[in-house]
């Protein structure tokens, strides 16, 4: 619907907003590291997230070169966000709250050597004005059309788990050393759940506080360059890691407080 009424409303660029789930990992977590845009990679993943963001991602890149209503023609791009952190992140308040549930101690969900690439929530917007600044120009544009780009940026590369607790360490919370239970226990343990989730669906509604994607997704490396993006149309991150790390570390503090009290409300 969107496309539609961009073509209709004479609407000349479009920027997609897609994500690293849409290249994998796949369900036989198969690594990457420093991938680009042209690693060749099977991607099966059939959870619905990274299904409908592909979908789209395929139809807003297939609209390049759309005629408009008024003779003009629509340029897309889209972009391949790693997984975001920063102020007013859901995840990480989540992850928080399980912490001082576990006296003040993170949950170990992802091995230590399953390293990613997240990006802050800053740089991935910069990004989005990045390139809709470079689709005004003719000459660049013609490079970025029908494209997608890898948006990453210089966060050190570590587990999700480690990611929480290096934004967090500073105000005295810990990790736990060890995933709950080894790899293959654990995915079978999620298969399991998964099983009593399919048999209980007539009854009641029961959603497993894990599952086999989550599992993968979390502990397989998965790693992207952002060259491409930084060639085609200047992509360069407008905040490094020693800023994006203050600013979300300084917010996590800011909620602690709440969020026990919440808790505390919630046992009660």
């Amino acid at each position: 619907m969107l496309l539609e009424a961009c073509a209709r409303g004479n609407v000349q660029h479009f920027i997609y907003t897609s994500t690293i789930e849409v290249a994998g990992p796949n369900c036989k977590g198969d690594p990457i590291f420093n991938g680009d845009e042209d690693t060749p990679y099977e991607s099966t993943s059939q959870f619905p997230y990274a299904q409908s963001k592909r979908l789209a991602e395929e139809s807003v890149l297939k609209a390049d070169g759309q005629m408009l209503k008024d003779g003009g023609v629509l340029v897309t791009c889209a972009l391949r966000s790693m997984y975001i952190f920063g102020e007013g992140c859901p995840f990480l308040q989540g992850h928080l709250d399980k912490c001082l549930l576990n006296k003040n101690v993170y949950l170990r969900f992802s091995r230590k050597e399953a390293l990613v690439n997240p990006v802050y929530v800053g740089n991935i917007a910069w990004a989005h004005v990045q390139v809709a600044k470079a689709l005004q120009v003719p000459q660049k544009a013609r490079h970025i059309r029908g494209q997608f780009y890898y948006i990453s940026d210089d966060t050190p590369h570590m587990s999700y788990a480690d990611l929480n607790y290096e934004l967090t360490k500073e105000l005295g919370f810990g990790i736990e050393p060890w995933l709950p239970m080894p790899l293959t226990m654990l995915y079978y343990f999620s298969l399991l759940l998964e099983m009593v989730s399919f048999v209980l669906r007539p009854f009641v509604r029961y959603i497993p506080s894990t599952n086999r994607h989550l599992v993968t997704l979390l502990n397989t490396p998965f790693t992207f360059s952002y060259r491409k993006a930084q060639r085609d149309f200047g992509y360069v991150p407008r905040y490094t890691w020693e800023e994006a790390k203050r600013y979300t570390s300084q917010w996590i503090a800011s909620i602690v407080p709440q969020r026990r009290e919440y808790l505390k409300s919630k046992k009660a």
